[in-house]
């Protein structure tokens, strides 16, 4: 399920959707603003340009509202149903959680974005290999 070769692999390990080699964010993982959503330009083993158009993350938008609202329906269904807690108590824990994830939520729809657009290619190698004899 995770293996090399799926879109998984490139979502939870942060790779390339085409090669699953090269990094897609330059910073790991941090609450530093500036440092969230920064992307490589192009993947450093296959060459791949993450920026395919101007304004290509802006669909990612409609993929961290999704994810959104699938944490905020979790979230309460676990404060309200399993911990008991009133509605105003799930609320307020739907806010912070949701405040607290902001850096995974918008990371991950990045990356689920490309992953719908750009496919896993085997043969990159190869082609890697025939562009650099000519």
């Amino acid at each position: 399920m995770f293996k090399k070769g799926t879109k998984l692999y490139s979502i939870f390990n942060n790779k390339c959707p085409r090669c699953h080699e090269g990094a897609f964010f330059k910073y790991k993982l941090s609450f530093n603003i500036k440092k969230v959503s920064k992307l490589h330009d192009r993947c450093s083993h296959c060459n791949l340009k993450y920026m395919m158009e101007p304004s290509f993350f802006f669909g990612a938008m409609y993929v961290n509202y999704g994810l959104a609202v699938a944490l905020f329906v979790a979230v309460f269904i676990i404060s309200k149903l399993f911990l008991g807690m009133t509605i105003l108590h799930s609320f307020i824990a739907i806010i912070v959680v949701s405040l607290l994830l902001i850096p995974v939520t918008l990371r991950l729809s990045r990356i689920i974005w490309i992953n719908i657009f750009v496919s896993y290619d085997k043969n990159i190698e190869k082609l890697k290999g025939i562009k650099k004899e000519n």
